[in-house]
């Protein structure tokens, strides 16, 4: 009598591979074998802006300014600057009852390059960078980076760089003390032990054959770098160059039952959620697909959801679905519903201390809700009503979805946010809803595949509602 009353009164918790068959557990596999290789192959938002309008035109989407006048069943997209991107299938139900809306992010934490990087000292080539994003800086050391994105010169050639991914290519690295010379280093706390200055990328120690020249090492690089790519000094001046980890994206355990790669903060909801889109057939409310950039520092910039490119994007659909008027796309916004689709961070038992473990996200139980994110007080935090989180609710389980609703940590310890506050502010229905991620901004983050597939269903589901 009392285990039968505990079953219908208590919150049930179960490990979802536990409730898989054999046939879907493949089917996981397969999902996220195709992640796998969308991730090596999109490591930057260019990169990952480039990927996604290559699947998007395969599944039928064409760019927004290509059609004069918009119908139910349209698919569309618009490229911000080729960093950011927004995806639109149209709606059978009147756009004015409000958008279906799923946002993620897919800039991450690494070392940008500065305007004026390359420097010599005691015959070594070195490039300077300031970090982007929240970084544990010492774990940026002693591993293989590479150096990606563009370099524009004055007449707009512009010039995209990828090195150290191919097996073929050299990498670079960051160097840190020996232990034998690190007394003084490792006093320090943590978070000195390595200074943000001293994040210089190593990138060559050959001097070039000319006596009479000082900065021998220095020519030698600008020299292969001018017979490569035509480039001269001052134009790394206008360039976007990223320096970030070299490591594959790989399936990790002796079960393979996770994923270990670099970018997964964000990469994994952008990436199930732009699958998830190309999985449709149709929709009653207007499907919309973000994909941002500049979230992990602060969402600012033309490319990031601050901006008003969003907006234009949807003035565009009322416009050429011939109803536009004033105050309409407010209204729009105030009838929509959106999943903030970032990640959440996954209950780590060798750090559990900072943890609340009733109102954590842990990994392989499926998608994570955040009714709130913010710091202490929820400061800074959209926090989601009641009703709307029944409404998500009921959607995840009459799909037969597995979800958890979390928290980002104790109350007092930290916490963090994404673009959720933005598009509540214009009024939407916002929940953070993603996938629990372990070492979160590190180089290599790890993640559950079956999490990563619950995301892709949860997506897939809303957009059908």
């Amino acid at each position: 009598m009392e285990d039968s009353l505990k079953s219908k009164l208590f919150l049930k918790k179960e490990n979802g591979w536990d409730t898989v068959n054999e046939g879907q557990k493949d089917e996981i596999f397969n999902f996220s074998k195709g992640y796998m290789e969308f991730l090596n192959k999109a490591k930057t938002e260019r990169e990952f802006v480039q990927e996604s309008i290559k699947v998007a035109r395969e599944n039928g989407y064409k760019d927004i300014m290509e059609f004069e006048r918009l119908q139910a069943g349209d698919k569309v997209y618009f490229i911000n600057r080729e960093k950011s991107m927004y995806l639109a299938m149209i709606g059978t139900e009147s756009i004015d009852k409000g958008l279906h809306i799923i946002g993620s992010h897919i800039d991450s934490p690494r070392l940008d390059l500065k305007p004026n990087p390359l420097y010599e000292d005691t015959e070594m080539a070195y490039l300077k960078t300031h970090y982007y994003g929240g970084i544990k800086k010492y774990q940026w050391t002693t591993i293989p980076l590479s150096i990606h994105g563009v370099i524009v010169k004055p007449n707009g050639e512009k010039i995209t760089v990828n090195i150290g991914e191919d097996e073929n290519d050299p990498i670079f690295t960051i160097t840190d003390l020996l232990p034998h010379l690190a007394q003084e280093q490792m006093e320090k706390k943590l978070k000195n032990g390595i200074n943000g200055e001293d994040l210089n990328l190593l990138v060559g120690s050959i001097p070039y054959k000319d006596k009479d020249v000082k900065e021998k090492v220095k020519l030698n690089i600008l020299n292969i770098l001018n017979q490569k790519y035509g480039l001269v000094e001052a134009d790394l001046l206008s360039s976007e160059l990223e320096i970030i980890p070299a490591f594959k994206a790989r399936s990790l355990g002796f079960d393979s039952s996770m994923i270990a790669a670099y970018g997964q903060d964000d990469k994994v909801c952008a990436y199930t959620s732009l699958v998830a889109m190309m999985s449709l057939d149709n929709v009653k409310n207007t499907a919309v697909c973000i994909l941002s950039d500049k979230e992990e520092i602060g969402s600012m910039g033309n490319t990031g959801m601050e901006s008003h490119m969003f907006d234009f994007f949807i003035s565009e659909i009322l416009n050429k679905l011939e109803i536009n008027k004033p105050n309409l796309l407010d209204k729009v916004f105030c009838f929509s519903k959106m999943l903030s689709s970032d990640v959440d961070a996954g209950f780590d038992p060798i750090y559990a201390s900072v943890s609340d473990k009733i109102n954590a996200g842990f990994l392989g139980k499926g998608i994570s809700i955040n009714k709130y994110t913010g710091a202490r007080g929820k400061s800074g935090a959209s926090d989601a009503n009641a009703e709307y989180v029944a409404w998500i609710r009921n959607l995840l389980e009459k799909n037969d979805i597995k979800y958890q609703i979390a928290e980002l940590g104790k109350v007092d310890i930290g916490g963090g946010g994404t673009i959720a506050y933005i598009l509540a502010n214009k009024g939407a229905d916002v929940i953070d809803c993603g996938v629990p991620v372990l070492s979160m901004h590190a180089p290599y983050e790890v993640t559950s595949k079956f999490d990563i597939y619950s995301a892709f269903k949860t997506y897939k589901a809303f957009w059908k509602e």
